[in-house]
């Protein structure tokens, strides 16, 4: 039997950035509705964002240890997995357990609802047999779900993807990846360091590609110098298993590759379909959810997070959480501005990004200078020795004399990046830049270099 519910605003999906604007609705008086199919928090603080750097803290702690021979006497290493697969249960994810998440909505004055929601027109949701009439609106911010590539025999496999590596208990003796983005190359990096034989297979012609040629390169470089085997510019044309291993077949002649497990990273996408969007007049085949600078989906109707086609980044979801939260109870606030984009791949060395690339840069017709120094020629990367390979990379439209992308990458490179995302935000001009006092000796002195090497 179906029921009819009141609420002034019905937030489908609870994850980083649906969870703060159910809670703070909610902290402001309204009656928030938030509807969860899975975990309250979604895929960040479980299977993503926490649980994949706290592997990667310890990965590169094994990393620091092997090279104190060349600076600082012995080491020996006994890496245990164990340690690794308990922090991420108990710490993190308290065995996959959102009661911790759901408590803190519930104390916000928000009503959670397990199940999954579907758009049965303007503000309206059905969860089950209830519908959910919201009076201010509805809010989308469902995520999205690994890409699985339609390789022959793939789906028939029991193949990993970024949740089944979270929460591995022991790692295999063996891995193959496909994807060498993000996902593919961080993870790919940490197993290697606890010993796993890795090799990541990647069909286009670099790891990376969204990124600088530059970023490709390194990252290739780090995941050798770990033992990873790296493919690029080739496809798997056919997967199997056989109970026990997995064979991949590559485009072309060769030998097959085989490895215990089969880690599928070859990015994620959002579906619409499920929503319903078809009952507000959106297109249910989209790949994302089109607003405008409010965050606004259509009336009464707002989209945020990984469904708006942004980036699949906690911290876009969380700036666009907070914008859609200002329109909702009508307080004026800019429009979302992209154009500062960060995002950093946590491989050891990190590589940080903001804006846009020299190639896209270029594309757009810009006219640009671009610099290029190794972080090697500065004087902080000499002194750290073994790990410290990077780079900073700038682009500055020239037309203008602003920079409108940047690329640091080395030990510490997402932290350098702030500055850069500052200046590439506020379109400082780069005689400005030039002429400011960068601390000695540091790793983002190497960005004043960069700056003298524009051409």
């Amino acid at each position: 039997m179906s029921t009819n519910e009141q609420a002034d605003v019905v937030v489908v999906g609870l994850g980083p950035g649906g969870e703060y604007v159910a809670g703070t609705l909610a902290e402001a008086g309204l009656d928030v509705v938030g509807v969860e199919a899975e975990l309250v928090g979604g895929e960040c603080p479980y299977w993503g964002c926490v649980p994949s750097k706290i592997m990667i803290r310890a990965g590169n702690l094994l990393a620091e240890a092997r090279r104190v021979h060349a600076l600082a006497g012995e080491a020996v290493l006994t890496p245990d997995w164990t340690r690794v697969a308990g922090r991420i249960r108990d710490e993190a994810t308290d065995d996959w357990n959102d009661r911790v998440a759901a408590d803190r909505l519930a104390a916000k004055g928000g009503r959670l609802v397990r199940g999954t929601g579907r758009l049965a027109g303007p503000r309206r949701v059905t969860v089950g047999h209830r519908t959910f009439e919201a009076r201010r609106g509805v809010v989308l911010a469902t995520g999205t779900r690994p890409r699985i590539p339609p390789v022959p025999g793939l789906e028939d496999t029991p193949y990993w993807t970024n949740r089944d590596a979270m929460a591995a208990k022991e790692l295999p003796t063996s891995m193959l990846v496909l994807g060498g983005g993000a996902i593919g190359v961080e993870l790919a990096q940490v197993f290697a360091r606890f010993t796993c034989a890795v090799t990541v297979v990647e069909g286009q012609d670099r790891l990376l590609s969204q990124e600088e040629p530059e970023a490709g390169e390194l990252a290739a470089r780090a995941l050798r110098a770990d033992g990873v085997t790296v493919l690029t510019g080739v496809r798997a044309r056919q997967v199997g298993h056989d109970g026990t291993e997995f064979t991949v077949r590559l485009e072309g002649d060769g030998a097959p590759l085989r490895a215990e497990r089969l880690l599928v990273a070859t990015g994620r996408h959002a579906d619409l379909t499920p929503l319903a969007v078809d009952t507000v007049g959106l297109d249910p085949t989209a790949g994302a959810v089109p607003t405008d600078g409010q965050m606004r989906a259509g009336e009464g109707l707002w989209a945020m997070g990984d469904i708006t086609g942004r980036g699949a980044f906690t911290h876009v979801s969380m700036y666009q959480g907070e914008i859609a939260v200002r329109d909702i109870l009508g307080r004026p606030g800019p429009d979302a501005d992209y154009r500062a984009l960060p995002r950093v791949t946590f491989t050891d060395p990190e590589i940080g990004a903001v804006g846009m690339t020299e190639r896209q840069a270029r594309e757009r017709g810009l006219r640009v200078r671009t610099g290029v120094v190794s972080l090697a020629s500065s004087t902080r990367g000499w002194i750290h020795g073994p790990g410290g390979d990077g780079f900073v990379k700038l682009v500055e439209d020239a037309e203008r004399g602003v920079l409108i992308g940047a690329t640091s990458a080395g030990p510490a490179g997402g932290e350098v990046l702030y500055g850069l995302n500052v200046a590439v935000h506020a379109e400082i001009p780069v005689d400005r830049l030039r002429h400011m006092i960068y601390t000695y000796p540091t790793f983002h002195r190497a960005v004043e270099a960069a700056l003298g090497a524009l051409r």
